[in-house]
């Protein structure tokens, strides 16, 4: 799990969890709390998560036997072009090989100190950028 901003920065980092597990599950377990006022830009992995005080933006599901209407289908639209931000972010991050072979350093923590190396070294990159 990643937060980012407009710019590309990444604000947080989640830790990882082994196999498959639910976007909403990680923030349900974690106790994530966010500003009031904010705006989240949330995919469908989230589906159920409305915290207090905050707008929640999600694309709209299509319906089993009816299509989007066109307004519906442009409002999913401009959600995702927001929310492809953090589709950029993360394709900038693994640009580092590191992250693209296989890890095998097996201490505990270690995966996930490589990840935040990685982001650490975005928004370092990101700083010195004209």
């Amino acid at each position: 799990m990643l937060l980012g901003t407009k710019k590309g920065r990444v604000l947080f980092l989640s830790g990882t969890y082994e196999g498959s597990i639910h976007d909403k599950a990680i923030i349900d377990k974690e106790g994530w709390r966010f500003p009031a006022g904010i705006v989240l830009h949330q995919d469908s992995g989230f589906q159920g998560h409305a915290p207090q005080g905050v707008m929640v933006e999600m694309p709209q599901k299509k319906p089993r036997t009816k299509d989007l209407t066109e307004e519906q289908k442009l409002s999913n639209k401009k959600k995702a072009s927001v929310r492809v931000t953090i589709e950029h972010i993360i394709g900038r991050v693994k640009i580092y090989r590191i992250l693209k072979d296989r890890i095998r350093m097996y201490k505990q923590g270690t995966k996930d100190l490589v990840m935040e190396v990685a982001c650490a070294l975005l928004n370092f990159k990101l700083s010195y950028k004209t």
